[in-house]
């Protein structure tokens, strides 16, 4: 507890961090670089632009197939967006081109006959099912697959969409690749743009488009063998940049898919039997819980990897507030202020007082920072027009993790807090601080090198070890709550830790209450330790 004159030194602290820029900037430099962490790369993805290729095709039929492939996913985003608009913007539906308007009333009508054969699936299945089967239509998707999804539209609906169709592929071509996204958000056709070859044959094609790849007027380009099917390597790709692999990884995954189809057709082989023989085993996921078996969704994936991203919090909370106390503690000693303080109150008085006072500081820092995280993990989805299978906000405010961080902070701080305040009392500069300071920070590290092993393996041996090393004991805790632990674990530990910051704060008072007034050279570790042996009062004499 602090008595008075500790208060009124704690009050002091927390005024004097309160009125410094410092202060501030602390309080919003940490969430802005963490909000540019997140949004600068998706900004810089979005503003990347299109990567312009075109296409030789001996065989063909390949490129055909690719685009057709290419355009499916595209417009089944499209028809998606058009349910969506129908059903929640009236007035923006009556905006689009009449083909649209026509095609999102033959789902419509679709969906509902497939919805009254269909029984054991949901709405949204139904929905999803019948938007694959109208792309694939739109698209001219060949082969068994595209016939089976085609399939899936009734046939009324399909006398009225092979009148849609030519209307729609014409509008979709000729739509502008910024435009794209604003139907169905991200799209393919806003990354990758085929242009058409110039107007040469032979040799002289490939010298052209070699000058055009090297001017970077042009991405890359593909050159199709005569044979696909049967040829060892397929397809050449030619680029001039060898890092950036999206475009041949995208390419070459619709061109497997087309190939595979036609060698399964000419081995007779029937595509439904091939992808049966290749589908892999799937597993039911669960988890034991108060109840026996419970399901398992995206949430609870989710949930099991939040505690990483609080004990990165913790860390940084910890490490930064037990900085602020240490640089204040030296910036005092060395301007005379602590001479001072000492006049009217006690040493012991004092240091409670400090780290009380950055405490508070440190709390009214650390709340801003989980305010703000709540607020970005809420806002950036929606900002970016991002779609979530999951409720991020929801774990970021859940109140266990939030008590849990707060406990754990307050606690590794404390703990922290008394050695570095140990460590400024007995230096007179930063530049001395450092060489104590070593074993500190390879402390700290420990938490983040176990950060990843201790989220897989909460209740595992590493961490139950680690749990009872106090100045791990925060942080390993705090990263098993997704575990969690049992109850005896939590009292175990916490006793522990208790216990042991009670010895630290013993020792680090009975060091600050010499080295506060103590100037010149710092004193060696050895030194340090006679002075917590030595009895109160006494104060060892220092050997030169």
């Amino acid at each position: 507890m602090l008595d008075h004159k500790a208060w009124l030194v704690a009050q002091r602290e927390v005024l004097e961090n309160v009125r410094t820029k410092a202060f501030w900037i602390g309080i919003f430099v940490f969430p802005v670089i963490l909000t540019l962490a997140v949004v600068v790369p998706a900004w810089l993805e979005n503003a990347r632009s299109a990567r312009l290729y075109t296409v030789i095709d001996h065989s063909g039929w390949l490129l055909e197939a690719v685009d057709q492939r290419a355009a499916l996913p595209d417009l089944e985003k499209v028809f998606s967006h058009l349910m969506t608009t129908q059903r929640e913007d009236p007035a923006a539906f009556a905006e689009l081109p009449e083909a649209l308007r026509q095609t999102a009333q033959q789902l419509k009508v679709a969906v509902g006959m497939v919805a009254d054969q269909s029984d054991d699936l949901s709405d949204q299945e139904v929905e999803d099912r019948v938007v694959e089967g109208f792309a694939a239509t739109i698209s001219g998707l060949s082969g068994p697959r595209g016939e089976a999804l085609k399939k899936i539209v009734p046939a009324q609906a399909m006398a009225e969409l092979e009148n849609l169709r030519d209307a729609v592929r014409d509008w979709w071509q000729s739509l502008p690749a910024e435009e794209a996204d604003a139907f169905g958000g991200a799209v393919t056709k806003d990354r990758y743009v085929r242009v058409e070859n110039p107007g040469l044959e032979g040799d002289e094609l490939i010298q052209a488009l070699n000058q055009q790849v090297a001017d970077e007027d042009l991405f890359a380009y593909f050159v199709i063998d005569s044979d696909p099917v049967h040829a060892d390597k397929a397809i050449k790709y030619v680029s001039s940049n060898l890092t950036d692999e999206d475009l041949r990884g995208w390419f070459g995954d619709l061109a497997s898919a087309a190939v595979r189809e036609q060698r399964l057709a000419e081995k007779e082989i029937d595509p439904q039997v091939a992808q049966w023989v290749q589908e892999p085993l799937s597993f039911e996921v669960k988890r034991v819980g108060s109840k026996g078996e419970e399901e398992v969704d995206e949430q609870a994936r989710v949930r099991q990897w939040a505690p990483a991203v609080f004990v990165y919090l913790l860390w940084v909370s910890v490490f930064s507030i037990s900085q602020m106390l240490l640089t204040n503690t030296i910036e005092e000693k060395s301007n005379r202020i602590m001479e001072v303080l000492l006049s009217s109150i006690s040493p012991l008085q004092l240091m409670v007082g400090k780290i009380g006072g950055i405490a508070m500081t440190g709390l009214t820092m650390v709340s801003a920072w989980v305010v703000f995280f709540v607020l970005l993990v809420k806002g950036l989805p929606l900002i970016f027009g991002l779609e979530m299978g999951f409720d991020l906000s929801g774990i970021a405010a859940d109140p266990f993790f939030l008590t849990s961080f707060i406990a754990y902070f307050l606690l590794g701080y404390l703990f922290y807090a008394a050695v570095l305040v140990a460590i400024g009392s007995v230096c007179n500069s930063l530049k001395e601080a450092q060489n104590l300071m070593a074993p500190v920070s390879v402390l700290l590290m420990v938490p983040l090198l176990t950060l990843v092993p201790i989220t897989q393996d909460p209740n595992g041996s590493l961490a139950k070890l680690l749990s009872f090393v106090p100045p791990f004991t925060p942080f390993v805790m705090m990263n098993r709550a997704a575990g969690p632990p049992a109850a005896w674990e939590y009292l175990a530990t916490t006793g522990v830790l208790l216990v042991s910051l009670g010895l630290v704060m013993w020792a680090a008072a009975k060091v600050f209450r010499i080295g506060i007034l103590m100037t010149g050279k710092p004193p060696k570790p050895a030194e340090i330790l006679r002075w917590i042996k030595a009895p109160v009062g006494v104060v060892p004499e220092r050997k030169s």
